[in-house]
């Protein structure tokens, strides 16, 4: 009997005061009742709008019927057909723009909770299975994958089952991506990601480390090595900055490596010797998720005041609103409709290094008033005259994007960039300009979503299988 309730069941979460002051996760996951309830709201719809919002188009409606049914094995077999990352998917992705977007529930209600209970079912199989995912017999073809990010792992993953000898290289020293060194501890524990990349080992896939392409191997090297197909998965791990006095002066992060330094190196541990900001006065500047990663960990690391710094208004706010409304719980302020002009510092006698690099004092600001519609129909921020101010801060983090990193670009002929630096690919099939190399993700749109990122990997994957099947025949 269908669940009428309006409402999806409520996410059991920690406490605000009490996960304020530490980096277990936030949301604590569905009971088997709590899944039950929830999978009886999906009304099974004969056009599966869900379906057509995902973009690895996850049969939606037929895992739930699995859930209603009390097979959540059968249920996280249906999504392993389409996902490689169900439990990943299920904390990061933003099911709300995507498939829950679409779901009928939402006309006069919330939405089935699609991504809590896609969690639920990958959770369940993580605690209770044993089995490997089948793998048709080796080919004898040969695919190199470069980054083991979301796009990466998931062509990897893709190819693996269809027989492919696969070789992801990596250029850290831990598999994962920005899922290892950007999402914090709180929102996606790393255990979680290290199952994913175990299973993929268990599927045959060869995951080298510390293997920087473009310096420690070229494209080049890799075709000469045996690889028929390279799929360039290296994600947008360059950092932006607004190119505002004071962006040299100590206590500046990029978001990026902030959060490294936190997630990656691991600086949130008492015991860790990676030098990190703790304490202090710190502004965010920027609005997306990645800006509200870097205030929830900035919080947990012990600052007295956290700023989240945006020149648009709360309804322009780029960010998941489950994660603007934790950072609120947990004390955040946000200075809307603010823009930093200038970091302002002073002379640090003590570093012998650089005695013009001296330590942030503050943050110039300007208020900010909504004008006209931008090209892309947003309101465009507009200064307000003589509306400036010094916000008082110790620690500035820069959270305003990252684009590709040139370095494969640039030890690679013929590989076209656009003007941000992402690889241009047919959009069918994740080809590049260069023959037998394909990207997706991050590297080829900027940063972007955990779920399309996989997306662009098994479009990448099913076109190099059909490249690769047609060159035997």
């Amino acid at each position: 009997m269908a669940n009428m309730q309006p409402t999806k069941r409520p996410m059991p979460t920690q406490e605000p005061s009490a996960r304020a002051h530490n980096f277990d996760e936030v949301a604590l996951g569905y009971s088997e009742k709590d899944a039950l309830d929830e999978a009886l709201r999906c009304l099974n719809c004969k056009t599966m709008p869900c379906v057509g919002g995902c973009p690895v188009h996850v049969h939606i409606p037929a895992f739930i019927e699995r859930i209603k049914a009390c097979d959540f094995e059968g249920a996280y077999e249906i999504i392993a057909k389409s996902s490689s990352l169900p439990a990943v998917c299920g904390r990061v992705c933003p099911q709300e723009t995507q498939c829950e977007s679409k779901c009928v529930r939402g006309i006069k209600g919330e939405p089935v909770g699609i991504g809590r209970l896609e969690r639920f079912v990958a959770d369940y199989h993580n605690a209770h299975a044993t089995s490997v995912p089948e793998t048709l017999p080796k080919n004898g073809h040969k695919v190199a994958v470069i980054g083991s990010g979301p796009s990466g792992l998931t062509c990897a993953g893709d190819l693996a089952r269809l027989g492919y000898t696969v070789t992801v290289f990596e250029a850290l020293h831990k598999a994962g991506g920005v899922l290892v060194y950007g999402i914090p501890e709180f929102r996606l524990p790393k255990r979680i990601v290290e199952k994913e990349v175990n299973q993929l080992r268990a599927m045959g896939v060869e995951i080298l480390t510390n293997m920087i392409i473009g310096k420690t191997l070229t494209i080049d090297e890799l075709f000469e090595m045996g690889y028929e197909a390279v799929f360039i998965g290296s994600g947008a791990g360059l950092p932006r900055f607004m190119g505002i006095p004071g962006e040299s002066l100590k206590g500046v992060y990029s978001a990026n490596e902030f959060l490294t330094r936190s997630n990656l190196m691991k600086a949130y541990r008492a015991d860790s010797t990676t030098p990190i900001m703790k304490g202090g006065r710190v502004a965010v500047v920027g609005g997306g998720n990645v800006a509200m990663d870097a205030a929830r960990t900035a919080v947990r690391l012990g600052a007295e005041q956290v700023y989240i710094v945006y020149r648009r208004s709360m309804e322009e706010l780029p960010a998941r609103h489950e994660e603007v409304e934790h950072a609120m719980e947990e004390g955040v302020t946000f200075r809307l409709l603010t823009n930093p002009t200038e970091i302002v510092g002073y002379q640090n006698p003590d570093d012998k290094r650089d005695p013009k690099n001296g330590c942030v004092i503050g943050m110039v600001c300007e208020q900010m008033q909504l004008g006209e519609p931008d090209e892309r129909g947003r309101r465009r921020p507009v200064a307000i005259p003589d509306s400036h101010f010094v916000l008082d801060v110790d620690t500035v983090i820069m959270s305003i994007g990252t684009s590709p990193n040139p370095l494969i670009r640039s030890t690679t002929e013929g590989l076209q960039t656009n003007r941000h630096g992402g690889f241009i690919v047919e959009e069918e099939t994740g080809k590049t300009t260069r023959d037998g190399v394909y990207a997706g993700g991050d590297a080829v749109t900027g940063a972007a979503t955990v779920i399309s990122a996989m997306g662009a990997g098994k479009t990448a994957a099913a076109a190099i299988h059909k490249a690769l099947s047609e060159k035997t025949k």
